[in-house]
């Protein structure tokens, strides 16, 4: 027998204005953010209350909505929050949260086919070109995030090195021994794309740093020589635009320099620092950029779109098409109709069945425009500066390396000397700071991480949120000052032995 059943609402203005309280709960939650913490541990109760076993009977959205306002939404991990400062991720804005809503609504698959949606992602492309300086042949794809894209640029730079062959052979089948490189300071997914693309870790070369925590040109030239009396082939090199630990940017035109001479594919991470290219006062820092043959970076990062929106810009599209393509019966083109539009999405990177990430993209870029996103930018680097004087200013803070960009590295020291006379000294000070860190988080005003500067454990502050202000980083240092006080005034039982 015909099931005449369906999952659209039965009642239609019941189910509209449950959805309209939806909205408006998550605009409320948006608008009253500074009233609430930050973060804040999950109750037992809560976590248990999501281990019950798969439901087989209907419930009620306005019961479950209401789960979610009281044991979801108070405990998320805070980054669209003001005083949010731990890793970097953006904050998003109303406008991308209701676009996203939009793209919910329509539930396109973008993975090609004769659709607008593709049209929307080409928009984006246009406008990545322009804004980097890239050619009209260069391509571009969203992904999940620079990971992704990451791992795209590899596989890309391994089938130009090795030709289409590799794609049927394997990365062993040339007999060529090939080898990358990175700064020692480059974002850990680096290496873990060369372990994705079959090269494996050691395939990697980290490079060390220079005192600006950037690649060190010279060890980098150094290297790939060796490597080529070895009889090792250089295939590759990933500069940073925005290190991980302190946002430093690799000097890109150096590195654009060292990859022609040796034939190379230059690859830029610029997870959230390629975006600087919108302010006027960072972008030229990012000088060499437009000399890359591929760039990797977030969206909802520094761009302020809702995750994910990740992308991967190719200076030559063709070189993501021998990459990516393959031809199958079930994905047939044709000239007219739905299967026409050729190349498709899918044929740029892995992913077959896509979503539609450009809308929000299409939304925010629009809605705000490069001036004002680029003001935003600028902006959270002026936050981080002023925590740099800040720092440099109070005996008891003591900074850990350069502020390149929107991230700040310190520690609390107190009444400590801050060069530790022995090892000992050193680990009283990494414990109280990293107790410090955990209570920042706890206390719900402020949420840092943590990171590791010539061995010292540091409090690392990443400004990215375009909610955040100059009384947050207030908040922050009053926060810290006041629990490190209280460190080091306090016995610490177990973990923070000597402390008092």
């Amino acid at each position: 027998m015909l099931s005449k059943e369906t999952l659209d609402p039965t009642d239609w203005p019941a189910f509209r204005a449950q959805a309209h309280a939806m909205l408006d709960d998550m605009l409320d939650y948006t608008e009253h953010l500074r009233e609430r913490p930050v973060w804040q541990p999950i109750p037992t109760e809560v976590k248990e209350g999501f281990l019950s076993p798969l439901p087989h009977q209907a419930t009620p959205l306005a019961q479950l909505h209401a789960r979610f306002l009281t044991e979801i939404a108070p405990y998320v991990i805070g980054n669209a929050h003001p005083g949010f400062m731990g890793w970097v991720q953006g904050g998003g804005t109303p406008v991308g949260m209701v676009a996203e809503m939009l793209t919910a609504g329509l539930n396109a698959n973008v993975g090609g086919r004769e659709q607008i949606p593709v049209a929307v992602e080409q928009q984006i492309l246009i406008w990545m070109r322009e804004l980097f300086g890239f050619p009209m042949s260069a391509g571009g794809l969203f992904v999940t995030g620079t990971s992704i894209a990451n791992f795209i640029a590899i596989v890309i730079a391994r089938t130009m090195q090795l030709g289409v062959d590799v794609r049927r052979d394997g990365v062993f089948g040339s007999g060529q021994l090939l080898v990358a490189y990175t700064s020692a300071g480059a974002h850990g997914c680096v290496s873990q794309a060369m372990d994705l693309a079959g090269f494996g870790t050691a395939a990697l070369r980290q490079i060390p740093m220079n005192q600006a925590y950037q690649i060190d040109l010279h060890a980098l030239a150094n290297a790939i020589e060796e490597d080529k009396q070895a009889g090792r082939q250089p295939f590759l090199v990933v500069g940073s635009a925005g290190t991980v630990d302190v946002g430093a940017i690799d000097d890109l035109t150096g590195l654009a320099a060292l990859a022609k001479q040796h034939q190379l594919w230059f690859h830029i991470d610029g997870a959230y620092g390629a975006l600087g290219m919108m302010s006027p006062e960072i972008a030229p820092r990012l000088a060499g950029i437009e000399q890359a043959d591929s760039i990797a970076f977030d969206f909802h990062k520094w761009g302020q779109v809702p995750y994910d929106a990740g992308y991967i810009l190719v200076r030559d599209q063709a070189h993501q098409l021998a990459a990516f393509a393959a031809p199958a019966n079930y994905l047939k083109r044709e000239k007219r109709g739905m299967a026409a539009g050729s190349p498709w999405p899918c044929d740029l990177g892995p992913d077959l069945s896509r979503g539609f990430r450009a809308l929000k993209t299409w939304f925010t870029l629009a809605t705000f425009g490069t001036e004002k996103l680029g003001t935003i930018i600028a902006g959270t680097c002026a936050l981080a500066q002023y925590l740099h004087h800040y720092i440099k200013s109070d005996p008891r803070l003591e900074l850990l390396a350069p502020v390149n960009l929107n991230i700040v590295c310190f520690r609390y020291v107190g009444n400590h000397e801050k060069a530790a006379t022995s090892t000992t000294e050193q680990q009283t000070h990494n414990q109280l700071n990293a107790e410090l860190v955990i209570q920042l988080q706890e206390s719900g005003i402020a949420a840092p991480s943590s990171t590791t500067i010539n061995g010292q454990f540091a409090i690392r502050v990443a400004i990215v949120n375009h909610r955040t202000t100059v009384s947050n980083i207030d908040q922050l240092i009053a926060a810290t000052l006041r629990i490190g006080t209280q460190l080091e005034n306090t016995v610490i039982p177990n973990h923070l032995t000597g402390l008092s």
